[in-house]
Protein backbone atom coordinates (compact mmCIF):
# COMPACT_ATOMS: atom_id res chain seq x y z
CA UNK A 1 0.00 0.00 0.00
CA UNK A 2 1.16 3.48 -0.90
CA UNK A 3 -0.50 6.71 0.17
CA UNK A 4 0.03 10.36 -0.78
CA UNK A 5 -1.41 12.97 1.55
CA UNK A 6 -1.46 16.69 0.72
CA UNK A 7 -1.78 19.55 3.16
CA UNK A 8 -1.47 23.32 3.21
CA UNK A 9 -4.36 24.46 1.06
CA UNK A 10 -6.80 27.13 2.12
CA UNK A 11 -8.24 30.55 1.44
CA UNK A 12 -5.84 33.38 0.63
CA UNK A 13 -6.21 36.91 -0.72
CA UNK A 14 -4.86 37.86 -4.14
CA UNK A 15 -1.12 38.45 -3.93
CA UNK A 16 -0.80 36.12 -0.98
CA UNK A 17 1.20 32.92 -0.54
CA UNK A 18 0.65 29.33 0.44
CA UNK A 19 2.91 26.33 0.83
CA UNK A 20 1.55 22.93 -0.10
CA UNK A 21 3.09 19.73 1.20
CA UNK A 22 2.68 16.15 0.09
CA UNK A 23 3.92 13.12 1.99
CA UNK A 24 4.31 9.70 0.42
CA UNK A 25 4.15 6.73 2.75
CA UNK A 26 3.80 2.98 2.65
CA UNK A 27 5.71 0.17 1.04
CA UNK A 28 8.06 2.36 -1.05
CA UNK A 29 11.31 1.15 -2.60
CA UNK A 30 12.08 4.16 -4.75
CA UNK A 31 10.50 7.41 -5.97
CA UNK A 32 11.23 8.86 -9.38
CA UNK A 33 9.41 12.03 -10.48
CA UNK A 34 7.11 13.91 -8.10
CA UNK A 35 4.92 16.83 -8.92
CA UNK A 36 1.72 18.80 -8.76
CA UNK A 37 -1.29 19.14 -11.01
CA UNK A 38 -4.33 21.30 -10.48
CA UNK A 39 -7.92 21.23 -11.61
CA UNK A 40 -10.21 24.23 -11.58
CA UNK A 41 -13.97 23.86 -11.59
CA UNK A 42 -15.15 22.96 -15.09
CA UNK A 43 -11.63 22.65 -16.46
CA UNK A 44 -9.26 19.82 -17.22
CA UNK A 45 -6.47 18.84 -14.89
CA UNK A 46 -3.22 20.63 -15.81
CA UNK A 47 0.41 20.27 -14.87
CA UNK A 48 1.73 22.82 -12.40
CA UNK A 49 5.27 21.59 -11.83
CA UNK A 50 7.33 18.42 -11.63
CA UNK A 51 10.67 17.56 -10.06
CA UNK A 52 12.96 14.61 -10.73
CA UNK A 53 14.75 12.54 -8.13
CA UNK A 54 17.85 14.65 -8.84
CA UNK A 55 15.79 17.84 -8.33
CA UNK A 56 15.55 18.95 -11.93
CA UNK A 57 12.37 21.01 -12.23
CA UNK A 58 9.84 21.79 -14.90
CA UNK A 59 7.00 24.33 -14.66
CA UNK A 60 3.94 25.26 -16.66
CA UNK A 61 4.63 28.57 -18.40
CA UNK A 62 1.92 30.48 -16.53
CA UNK A 63 3.40 29.52 -13.17
CA UNK A 64 7.09 30.16 -13.79
CA UNK A 65 8.47 32.74 -11.40
CA UNK A 66 5.54 32.51 -9.01
CA UNK A 67 5.58 28.88 -7.92
CA UNK A 68 8.51 26.83 -6.65
CA UNK A 69 8.62 23.06 -6.34
CA UNK A 70 11.03 21.24 -4.07
CA UNK A 71 11.41 17.83 -2.49
CA UNK A 72 12.97 16.08 0.47
CA UNK A 73 14.03 12.62 -0.65
CA UNK A 74 14.83 11.48 2.88
CA UNK A 75 11.27 12.21 3.96
CA UNK A 76 9.53 11.22 0.69
CA UNK A 77 7.96 14.65 0.51
CA UNK A 78 7.32 17.20 -2.21
CA UNK A 79 6.44 20.84 -1.65
CA UNK A 80 4.92 23.62 -3.72
CA UNK A 81 5.44 27.24 -2.72
CA UNK A 82 2.74 29.43 -4.23
CA UNK A 83 3.49 33.16 -4.35
CA UNK A 84 1.72 36.13 -5.90
CA UNK A 85 -1.47 34.14 -6.07
CA UNK A 86 -4.22 35.19 -8.44
CA UNK A 87 -7.94 34.35 -8.45
CA UNK A 88 -7.32 32.17 -11.51
CA UNK A 89 -5.05 29.97 -9.39
CA UNK A 90 -8.13 28.77 -7.52
CA UNK A 91 -8.29 25.00 -7.98
CA UNK A 92 -7.84 21.65 -6.31
CA UNK A 93 -4.13 20.87 -6.27
CA UNK A 94 -3.09 17.22 -6.55
CA UNK A 95 0.33 15.79 -5.91
CA UNK A 96 1.60 12.74 -7.70
CA UNK A 97 4.62 10.50 -7.49
CA UNK A 98 6.16 7.77 -9.63
CA UNK A 99 6.76 5.10 -7.02
CA UNK A 100 8.41 1.73 -7.21
CA UNK A 101 7.24 -0.79 -4.67
CA UNK A 102 9.53 -3.76 -3.91
CA UNK A 103 9.74 -6.18 -6.86
CA UNK A 104 7.39 -4.08 -8.98
CA UNK A 105 7.67 -1.51 -11.75
CA UNK A 106 7.08 2.21 -11.26
CA UNK A 107 3.43 3.24 -10.92
CA UNK A 108 1.85 6.68 -10.68
CA UNK A 109 0.15 7.47 -7.39
CA UNK A 110 -2.05 10.46 -6.58
CA UNK A 111 -3.09 12.32 -3.50
CA UNK A 112 -6.67 13.19 -2.66
CA UNK A 113 -6.22 16.87 -3.48
CA UNK A 114 -6.16 20.07 -1.47
CA UNK A 115 -8.30 23.11 -2.23
CA UNK A 116 -6.65 26.45 -2.89
CA UNK A 117 -9.01 29.42 -3.09
CA UNK A 118 -7.74 32.88 -3.98
CA UNK A 119 -10.32 35.53 -3.23
CA UNK A 120 -10.72 38.86 -1.48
Amino acid sequence: QVQLVESGGGLVEPGGSLRLSCAASGNIFSINDMGWYRQALGKERELVARITSSSRTNYADSMKGRFTISRDNAKNMVYLQLNSLKPEDTAVYYCYAQIMRPFRAYDNYWGQGTQVTVSS
